[in-house]
């Protein structure tokens, strides 16, 4: 019997051939994928080290295709005896969404692979085969994960990425600081996207998210020049950045209030263009290079009170 992480343990009745356990296998202890498993329990949520037994068998995933499966028959583990183990791929540039979220919410916490995976009670081999496979993880370990990561199941699976954030309760007891100018340039970090507020031609007011780069402590951002963006040039413009934490409603804004200007000068033209760390997410012709020197900079942070 070999096994992939990933992959599910069916124990089954031996008279009747109903299933009377299953989990996900999260663990392997030999690099040929023989048993044993660690594997978490779909009935129990435990993770348990098992030595599978004849009244089991393997539910391989076909990697590679996000949620599809299919079962092992007996004739099934034992070709698969004899052929060669094939390890899961990994370090592919094609992780699924679950783990692009993941891992997202990992480095954002600054926990390392070993640290996530020991809280969420699963091996750190199988964290980085979620996080860089199009895996289909069950279930418990998502909901471990989350606890794990501080977040939801509903938020790693993607569920309401069309919704506004802030969709949680607020805090029992909030606290609301202001935030200095140092803790405001360190959260505006180098790059992201924010908010540019501007008076349009038509003289309405309007704000537009855009990518932007923070080169030598000004705020920079493409754009096109008959964009309403552009309309900034040449005017005092409010930009802002934040970050709302649903799960623990809690967060933070910083708003930068500063004169904004074409660059035109070609070597720094040239430099910012080098610099960037995205193309415009909007995509387009974005070519123009227009840079917010502040002069206000202030931001406000929500904790609980005891923090």
């Amino acid at each position: 019997m070999r096994a992939h992480l990933g992959d599910r343990l069916v124990v089954e009745n031996p008279a009747t051939g109903v299933a009377r356990r299953d989990g996900e296998i999260v663990g392997l202890h030999h690099e040929d994928g023989t048993p044993p498993y660690d594997v978490r329990w779909s009935d129990t949520d435990e993770v348990t080290l098992m030595f599978p037994g004849p009244d089991a068998h393997i539910r391989h995933v076909e990697h590679g295709q996000p949620g599809a499966t299919r079962t092992s028959s007996r004739t099934d583990i034992g070709e698969a005896e004899a052929r060669p183990a094939v390890a899961p791929p990994t370090g592919t540039a094609d992780p699924g969404d679950i783990g692009r979220r993941v891992a997202l919410e990992r480095r954002r916490r600054g926990l390392s692979r070993e640290e996530t995976a020991r809280r969420a009670h699963i091996s750190p081999g199988y964290l980085a085969y979620l996080e860089e496979q199009p895996a289909d993880p069950t279930v418990a370990t998502l909901l471990s994960l989350a606890a794990a990561l501080g977040t939801t199941a509903t938020a790693l699976r993607g569920a309401g990425v069309d919704l506004p954030p802030g969709q949680g309760h607020a805090l029992l007891h909030p606290q609301l600081r202001d935030l200095g100018p140092e803790e405001c340039r360190r959260l505006l970090s180098t790059h992201g996207v924010g908010r540019i507020a501007v008076s349009t031609p038509d003289g309405r007011p309007a704000v537009v998210p855009v990518n932007y780069e923070v080169v030598d402590d000004a705020i920079a951002f493409r754009t096109a020049p008959d964009s309403v963006p552009a309309a900034a040039v040449g005017t005092e413009v409010a930009f802002e950045v934040d970050h709302l934490d649903d799960a623990m409603s809690q967060g933070w804004s910083v708003l930068a209030v500063g004169p904004a200007n074409v660059v035109t000068e070609p070597d720094a033209v040239r430099g910012l263009a080098r610099r960037a760390h995205t193309e415009p997410w909007a995509g387009g012709a974005r070519e123009m290079w227009v840079s917010i020197r502040p002069t206000r900079l202030t931001g406000r942070r929500i904790t609980p009170a005891d923090q």
